[in-house]
């Protein structure tokens, strides 16, 4: 599809804010826990996956192999946007019991109820395991630390977080139509609050990719690449969009970015493809329609370039796997 260079195409004036929406979270479990001391629970490395644990009652410590232990206490959210491996007990010289060993009441298929320890003082923590599986998100993702660690002012939860704790708390219990869909939602809505306050309070947030999307020049451009991956770009094309000279703006671009726009827009694309691929039966011709490509080879060669292997193999890999 051929455009013209003046034409402005309607796009989000929140950048970031779509990119949150765009994580598309999964959740695997969530668990409602009172743990009694003496005990201690060991979290495997989950790489894809984000984990989060909210205190409501008492107090734990997180012990973690690389970095230093971390304790939260009542009000406090801890997220893990990349999966690590650690253990959390009431603590550091508690032993830790793998996680997937404790016994658990199953309220459904997703949520779970722990009453574990040895009888001393309660601590109450609301957990979850997440995935994603939007190119945007994983993105994001790359750039968070290890560990979030929002803290609470003097030891209260703040008005939002209770309010959601205490829906998935009530869904869970009441495990109405629709419960699992509504601790979803809520579980999304505590993670992008979790990433919010990163991106609006580390130093770090103004760098890299989510540096980018808030530049507003080259987020622009990021943001029309991301909702029309199918349109013929040209760097003078998105130049125009972001109001800049191309020069000038494949200068920033890189810059800010690390690749050109060229092969950045290409590895977006093919990453989008990747995820249709391992997802849906949609046909090679009919994705490369979808992402622009005027033929099914020439899109199976770009893909190839990006991943060292043709599209078909990793489709037929999936059905392997499957």
């Amino acid at each position: 599809m051929k455009i013209s260079t003046t034409r402005e195409f309607p796009i989000a004036s929140d950048t970031l804010g779509e990119t949150l929406y765009s994580l598309r979270l999964n959740g695997m479990v969530y668990a409602q826990s009172e743990f009694t001391a003496p005990w201690g629970a060991k979290m495997p490395s989950m790489e894809g996956q984000m984990m989060f644990h909210i205190v409501t009652q008492g107090g734990a410590w997180l012990r973690f192999d690389d970095h230093d232990d971390v304790y939260i206490q009542p009000g406090d959210l801890v997220l893990l946007p990349k999966g690590e491996g650690h253990c959390i007990a009431n603590e550091k010289t508690t032993h830790c019991e793998p996680f997937f060993d404790i016994p658990v009441t199953k309220l459904s298929e997703r949520f779970e109820f722990i009453h574990y320890g040895g009888g001393g003082e309660a601590t109450f923590l609301t957990c979850g395991i997440l995935n994603f599986d939007h190119i945007a998100g994983k993105k994001l993702i790359e750039q968070l630390p290890t560990l979030i660690h929002i803290k609470s002012e003097n030891g209260q939860l703040s008005t939002k977080l209770q309010t959601l704790i205490e829906l998935i708390a009530e869904e869970a219990t009441m495990l109405g139509t629709g419960g699992e869909t509504v601790v979803a939602h809520l579980a999304d809505i505590i993670v992008i609050q979790a990433i919010r306050y990163w991106i609006e309070h580390s130093p770090e947030a103004n760098l890299g990719w989510v540096g980018a999307l808030k530049d507003p020049k080259v987020g622009k451009a990021l943001a029309i690449m991301h909702a029309h991956p199918e349109t013929h770009w040209t760097v003078g094309q998105l130049a125009s969009q972001a109001g800049m000279s191309r020069s000038g703006f494949s200068a920033r671009f890189t810059e800010v970015i690390g690749t050109s726009v060229k092969q950045y827009l290409t590895e977006w694309r093919m990453n989008l493809a990747r995820m249709k691929i391992m997802q849906s039966s949609i046909s090679l011709m009919d994705l490369a329609e979808e992402l622009g490509y005027t033929s099914e080879a020439a899109f199976s060669r770009a893909y190839k370039r990006v991943f060292g292997v043709p599209p078909l193999r990793q489709s037929r890999k999936r059905i392997t796997v499957e």
